[in-house]
């Protein structure tokens, strides 16, 4: 079966999940990362709607309208998962106990900046808890596609939109790529198959460091 680049971007981030970990999952790509986790991993998932232990997304049979996820999508649950209200979520969040948050993006800068929120102009619903994770948990992954629609690059010098969180990313994981936010700038680890070094630089704004790169690497 052929994968779509969403799901290649969900099963790499999935890779960067340790046993054991507590791990929130941003709405959109990121909420595709359920369906990967490893059986050989125990990983609990937390949302910010009140809920730790989610599951994969749920068959037709199993679909519960009453069972969503922050991103108010049916959800399925693992054996021990706990309800509570979304003030104990947040105090799970902002008291560090979230180990990784997996986040969309629509910008990040060459600092690790990170803007994903709203595009000014455009009706919002609100912030939701992005704004939370990324100062409350201890290791941000944002994933994403490489470049905008229009062909321009997301991973800029500097973030152009309004700003969720300054110098608060630790990796990127696109289609084409993995980046390393580092004290040097954004290095370049993974190139993933289908593209180039040189394809990757051209399509990136910010500097990239380029040492001991992996190429061709297959999803």
């Amino acid at each position: 079966m052929t994968l779509s680049n969403r799901e290649r971007i969900a099963i790499r981030a999935e890779k960067e999940i340790e046993h054991g970990n507590y791990v929130n999952l941003g709405i959109g790509m990121p909420t595709l990362v359920a369906n990967y986790i490893s059986p050989e991993k125990t990983v609990i998932l937390q949302s910010e709607n009140g809920l730790l232990g989610i599951g994969p997304y749920p068959t037709k049979e199993e679909v519960d309208p009453d069972l969503i996820n922050a991103g108010k999508e049916t959800i399925t649950t693992i054996p021990g998962s706990s309800f509570f209200t979304s003030a104990e979520s947040f105090a799970m969040i902002r008291g560090g106990h979230i180990d990784v948050a997996i986040l969309g993006g629509m910008e990040v800068s060459e600092k690790g900046d990170l803007a994903n929120w709203m595009i000014p102009g455009k009706m919002i619903k609100g912030m939701g808890g992005a704004m939370d994770l990324v100062h409350g948990a201890k290791k941000i992954i944002v994933i994403m596609d490489h470049v905008s629609k229009d062909g321009s690059a997301k991973i800029k010098k500097e973030c152009s939109l309004p700003l969720t969180g300054k110098g608060v990313v630790n990796k990127i994981i696109t289609e084409r790529a993995l980046i390393e936010v580092t004290s040097r700038g954004l290095e370049l680890k993974e190139v993933f198959e289908g593209f180039s070094v040189e394809d990757v630089i051209q399509s990136t704004e910010a500097n990239l460091i380029v040492e001991n790169v992996k190429e061709s690497v297959s999803i």
